[in-house]
């Protein structure tokens, strides 16, 4: 099969296609000819040599996929049969025309998306989920209607997915992104507020509009560094900072005494790593939840671009550029 294959670790001129061989769908798993295959922040730190994947998992890149089941391993989910389209959750593998996903992480296409908008989804809506509204033995959900929802990076892939569930879910949203064409695209999808950052006093602007509700409820942020102290400002009594990432650096400084005081819940996650157990909770979180409001239109993909398999160094180019909005997609097959 082709693959998306490193020449060592460095920028994007270290990604070729090259020949692999196809795998086998072990215990648990299906195997899946792959359409199409999500572009993600973690490969770029992957490629860079940053980002090991998990043991067992494979060297390729990718996190998400859509494609049709053509093989079934022992003990599979007998839901999914052979020839039936879905798009998965995947710890490697993806940048491939096969790969291989444990049952538990697959998910049926929803209704009226093709291959590259459904393959968009998994990463970002798993992580929303995950981070904001699962409740369980690995989670606490932190978002509720009434909440006002700040999203820092809201044209991203998650960003995107995050903000319209949000919403759909009866919370005010606002958001940063780094252009005033991004910022317009924002109040297009439903936020009440967004801000140029390169241009703009973001937190003030924040501050302004959350002054009448006591502080911002929740803060999803993927930039860390010196935006932490500024969100401690932002967030009202029994708010809550969930990080997914950390951009602009993962050391901070936290005031002990503001936390306390505001009774403030500061957290994290990330989603690779995880037991497939905890994956496949997430999953029927999504699938119950998440993917109605998708079928009805409430929720949708945002798709910047979709390139082929051939030219994915430049969608790595793309994504680092950060002018994209939304996922951008690798056409495989």
């Amino acid at each position: 099969m082709r693959v998306v294959a490193l020449e060592g670790f460095g920028g994007p001129n270290v990604l070729r296609v090259a020949e692999a061989e196809k795998p086998r769908a072990g215990v648990g798993e299906v195997l899946i000819r792959v359409a199409a295959a999500g572009l993600n922040r973690a490969d770029i730190h992957q490629r860079e040599g940053h980002y090991p994947p998990p043991p067992g998992a494979s060297e390729v890149l990718g996190l998400e996929v859509a494609g049709t089941i053509v093989e079934r391993g022992p003990g599979a989910d007998p839901r999914w049969k052979v020839d039936e389209p879905v798009c998965a959750l995947v710890p490697g593998g993806g940048y491939a025309e096969f790969c291989v996903a444990h049952g538990g992480c697959c998910l049926p296409i929803p209704a009226g998306l093709s291959m590259e908008q459904a393959a968009a989804l998994p990463e970002a809506a798993m992580t929303v989920w995950a981070n904001l509204l699962a409740a369980g033995p690995e989670s606490r959900r932190r978002l509720f209607a009434g909440d006002f929802f700040l999203m820092q990076g809201g044209t991203s892939g998650i960003g995107t997915i995050a903000i319209q569930t949000a919403i759909a879910f009866g919370a005010e949203a606002a958001a940063t992104a780094g252009s005033q064409e991004k910022c317009r695209f924002l109040r297009e999808l439903g936020c009440t507020r967004a801000w140029n950052y390169r241009e703009e006093d973001w937190a003030a602007g924040a501050r302004a509009w959350a002054v009448g509700h006591g502080g911002v409820d929740v803060i999803l942020d993927m930039i860390g560094g010196d935006y932490f102290p500024q969100h401690i400002e932002l967030l009202g009594r029994d708010g809550r900072l969930i990080h997914i990432a950390h951009g602009q650096g993962a050391q901070v400084t936290l005031d002990l005494k503001k936390m306390m005081m505001k009774r403030l819940i500061i957290t994290g996650s990330t989603l690779r790593s995880r037991p497939v157990e905890e994956k496949t909770r997430l999953r029927d979180g999504v699938e119950q939840h998440l993917w109605p409001l998708i079928v009805s239109g409430k929720i949708r993909p945002v798709i910047d671009h979709v390139y082929p398999m051939e030219d994915v160094a430049e969608a790595h180019r793309r994504i680092e550029s950060s002018e994209h909005i939304g996922k951008i997609v690798l056409a495989v097959q």
